[in-house]
Formats: C-alpha cells, sequence, structure tokens
C-alpha cells in the first residue's frame, strides 16, 4: 500500500491552475458588476474567501476527505432533503435554496463536490468488483437519491449534470467499455424518445410524471422561438441579440449606451445564467473567446493532474471537476447562444452564486492537493 507524507515541494504546485481560476473569478467579478452593480462587492467577497479556501484546500492531504465519504454523502441527503422542508427557500417557481436566516445556500451546487468525494471512495475501495452487477446495482441506488432530491426541487438541468458526473467518474473507475457502450445504446434512444414525448401534443406519461410545464414549454420555445418571442423565447432571443451586437470588440464595460439589451432590461436575472449574454454584448467577440478559452484550459489542467494522480481516488476527483467544468461551461454557454434550451445552470467562477463559487473553489483546491502529491513517492 503507498503511503502518503505531508512533505510538499513547490515545484510540484500547479501554479496555472490557480492562476487561471483567479483570472476567471476576477473576470466574473466585473461582469456581475456590469450586470448588476449592487452584486458586485458579494461577488468580489466570495471571489477572495473561494481563493482562500481553495490554497488552503491545496495544502491538506486529500486522503482525510476520502474517510469523511459517508459522512459527506449522508449530509448530502440531509441538506437535500431540507430544501424541500420548510426550511427551504422559494424563488422562481422553484425550491432550491436553503434560508438558514444568517445564510442562503444551494445544496445541490455543494452536492456536486460532496458526491465526487463519496463516489471517489466507493469506487476505489470496490475496485476490484465494480463491473459485477450487485456493485453496479449498489452505485445506482446511490446515486438515484440524490438525483431524485434534486430533480424534486425542481432542478431538471443540475439533475442532468450530476449524472453526467456519476457516469464519468464509473467510467474513469473501471467499468466495462462494453457496458458503457451497451447503457448508450439504451439511454441515447430512450432520452430521444422522452424529447420526442416532450414536445408531441396532448397527454401523455412523460408530460404528466416527468417534466413540468414550464420545461416543456423551454424546450418548445428553443424549437419554435418565433411562436414563443414575447414568452419563453424571449430571454434566448435577447441573449442572441446582445452577443452578437457585441461584434469583435464589444460596446465596453458597464457602458449606458440606450442601444445595449442589457441595459434596457431585456435580459432577465442577466447576473447568473445568462452572464455570458453581458460579456459576449461588452467585450466582443475576443472578450467571449477568451472566457472559453479559461474554462476550457481550467477543464484540462483537471484532466492532466488526473493523469498524473498517484492514485485511482485522485484520478477519479481530477477527471470529475475537468468534466464539471467542461460540461457546465458548454451547457451554459450553449443555453446563451441557442443551441440548447433553457437550462438555468450557472457558468463557472463567472456567474453569481457564492454557493456555487464556493463549491467550485473547494474542488480544485482538493484537485491542487492530488497534483501537489503527483510529485512524491
Amino acid at each position: 500500500m503507498r503511503k502518503f507524507n505531508l512533505r510538499y515541494f513547490i515545484s510540484n504546485y500547479d501554479f496555472w491552475l490557480l492562476i487561471l481560476v483567479s483570472i476567471l473569478g476576477i473576470c466574473g467579478i466585473f461582469a456581475v458588476g456590469s450586470a448588476k452593480a449592487s452584486l458586485q462587492n458579494r461577488q468580489m467577497m466570495g471571489v477572495i474567501g473561494g481563493i482562500f479556501i481553495m490554497i488552503l484546500l491545496s495544502f491538506l492531504d486529500y486522503h482525510f476527505y476520502l474517510k469523511l465519504h459517508i459522512l459527506c454523502y449522508v449530509g448530502n441527503l440531509v441538506l437535500l432533503a431540507l430544501v424541500l422542508s420548510s426550511l427551504g427557500d422559494d424563488a422562481g417557481g422553484a425550491q432550491r435554496w436553503l434560508n438558514l436566516g444568517f445564510i442562503r445556500v444551494q445544496p445541490s451546487e455543494l452536492a456536486k463536490i460532496l458526491l465526487i468525494l463519496f463516489f471517489a471512495q466507493f469506487i476505489t475501495h470496490h475496485k476490484q468488483k465494480l463491473n459485477t452487477v450487485w456493485v453496479l446495482l449498489l452505485s445506482v441506488i446511490l446515486i438515484a437519491a440524490p438525483l431524485f432530491l434534486v430533480y424534486k426541487q425542481p432542478d431538471l438541468s443540475t439533475t442532468i449534470m450530476i449524472a453526467i458526473l456519476y457516469i464519468v467518474m464509473m467510467f474513469v473507475g473501471g467499468v466495462s467499455h462494453k457496458l458503457t457502450i451497451s447503457l448508450a445504446v439504451i439511454f441515447i434512444p430512450t432520452v430521444l424518445v422522452v424529447f420526442l414525448l416532450a414536445i408531441s401534443p396532448g397527454e401523455n406519461f412523460v408530460k404528466t410524471h416527468v417534466i413540468k410545464e414550464y420545461q416543456q414549454n423551454r424546450i418548445l420555445a428553443w424549437l419554435y422561438p418565433n411562436d414563443y418571442r414575447d414568452t419563453e423565447a424571449y430571454q434566448q432571443l435577447n441573449s442572441k441579440t446582445a452577443i452578437g451586437s457585441g461584434q469583435l470588440l464589444g460596446k465596453g464595460y458597464a457602458n449606458n449606451e440606450v442601444s445595449s439589451v442589457k441595459n434596457g432590461n431585456y435580459i432577465s436575472q442577466p447576473q447568473t445564467d445568462f452572464i455570458f449574454a453581458v460579456i459576449g454584448e461588452e467585450w466582443g467577440f475576443i472578450g467571449g473567446t477568451v472566457i472559453i478559452l479559461m474554462e476550457f484550459l481550467i477543464a484540462m489542467r483537471c484532466f492532466n493532474i488526473a493523469r498524473k494522480a498517484l492514485d485511482l481516488a485522485g484520478h477519479i476527483i481530477a477527471s470529475a471537476m475537468g468534466a464539471l467544468i467542461l460540461f457546465q461551461s458548454f451547457i451554459n454557454i450553449s443555453v446563451t447562444t441557442g443551441l440548447l434550451p433553457n437550462t438555468g445552470i450557472p457558468l463557472p467562477l463567472v456567474s453569481y452564486g457564492l454557493t456555487s463559487l464556493m463549491s467550485i473553489c473547494i474542488g480544485m483546491g482538493i484537485v491542487l492537493n492530488i497534483r501537489l502529491q503527483s510529485g512524491r513517492i
């Protein structure tokens, strides 16, 4: 069994990852400040606090968290269950927040990190029997519980994101490629059938029990934007207009142009899900490309750290964090550019949302420690 010690060497520290996360967080401060000036100070404090926590965790042995994997799982279920109780805070027709009086948190964002830690240890513990029926069935049961609780908020986009992370972790952990392909052959057509039933006329099981009416309308608005231009498609159409109007260099940061889509309040809550529309309008094609490139580079740094990790748990955690940044960025930007239906998922490290920001910084701190240990035998 490999032994780990706490002697770290500065040459093994991934300063590039630290710099990229910090710069992207700073970009988020400016973007949020332009979208909604009253939130800029809170976002700034969140970024400062997140970077501090990230650096602190980067020097703490990640195996300590793995020993608490049961606590991570149970604590996660408790928090998600409390959201559905009287302590849950409703906003925009969804009960996704937990109001603790002195702080308001979104447990579904924290769930991503807690489940990554839990399944990293679970897969490591069962790696010799990972492809057996009982272990696979147990893993499905364990991921089904938090998925159900998140779905009931309702938060379909985060449910899908957590499901993607689970698939990535199981694949990286060593699930048979033949089994993965077999599941994909079943899963992809099933998703297509559900999608077709969701947009078909008349009542059916999917419309009644699987998706909410507003989710169905978002899909229809994505397919037929002109028919919903004054309702569900309003925000996405204006988002595309904002991004396109920025052209190459943008209209300038926090400009006061009357023609600005953002200044005209044509995008509701631009500081969260549609922050990229603000970036595209004010910073132009170049600014938007820089944000995309930084998100991509952060994901690639995580994958590179995963490749060098000393053990399977480190490999899984770093891979999952890379997948989280990559897929969540893709989904968010695809929504703002009209490539996907409106989902309500934040742009990592850029959108306003302190729980999301802190959660990602916690995950990145653990990834930095994995890299710090990978240079030692």
